[in-house]
């Protein structure tokens, strides 16, 4: 099993709604579907997303001169009333600062970021509208 598109991530129940999960032997986080001892499920989907992208971002920037000096990302998923309350919009806010950095530069990162690099985006159903947000830090 030594296919480089592969991803495999273990999960293990810990009592209540607390589960363990991470890459197997590697680093564990722990969900929580009370929002007690960790993020949720639908959380930790949202952060996935802002990780995901963030982490496209620094990449990015990195290529367009940018020394980026921080970088947060907020992600608000809107979900729907009704079961299975799937999430329906997700905006994802980016506040950074940087020198070198423009409001063009951070633009052009986010859309290549959200339009063509980050899988874990463009892996939701294409009928969510991704929004996003950009804020320059002084």
């Amino acid at each position: 099993m030594n296919d480089p598109n592969l991803r495999v991530g273990t999960l293990s129940w810990q009592g209540d709604l607390r589960f363990t999960g991470g890459v197997p032997g590697g680093p564990v986080i722990m969900l929580d579907g009370n929002g007690t001892a960790g993020p949720g499920p639908v959380v930790a989907l949202l952060l996935a997303a802002a990780g995901c992208s963030a982490a496209d971002m620094v990449g990015i920037l990195e290529k367009q001169q940018v020394k980026l000096r921080s970088l947060d990302v907020k992600a608000v998923g809107r979900r729907a009333e009704e079961y299975p309350k799937r999430i329906v919009e997700l905006t994802l806010t980016y506040t950074l600062a940087g020198e070198g950095l423009t409001e063009a530069k951070a633009r052009r990162a986010v859309d290549l970021s959200l339009e063509k690099y980050c899988s874990v985006v463009l892996s939701l159903n294409p009928d969510i509208p991704i929004n996003s947000e950009i804020v320059i830090a002084g």
